[in-house]
């Protein structure tokens, strides 16, 4: 078993309160996890209103297999968001 996990940062400059940042999570992570069928999270920076942060993980049968599914996540959510892609730190156990 492979498992693939990804944290990714987004800095949402025009948004201006914890609120506005919540609507654009939420989307972000919905769209994602129905596509994808990932278990996704926000999972650091929550009280930071510019700062989105956000971790996915998969489980394959091959790492190539895991990697590709992560980089293709990763091109959905840069071009679903309008907030913009910082980092995204990858690792395949």
């Amino acid at each position: 078993m492979i498992i693939g996990v990804c944290e990714v940062v987004f800095r949402a400059e025009w948004v201006g309160s914890l609120k506005e940042k919540r609507m654009v999570v939420k989307s972000l992570i919905e769209r994602t996890r129905n596509k994808f069928h990932v278990s996704i999270a926000e999972v650091d920076k929550q009280d930071e209103h510019k700062t989105i942060v956000i971790g996915f993980a998969c489980i394959s049968n091959e790492r190539r297999h895991a990697d590709s599914m992560i980089q293709t996540i990763l091109r959905f959510m840069e071009t679903h968001t309008q907030a913009e892609f910082i980092d995204a730190e990858i690792e395949i156990f």
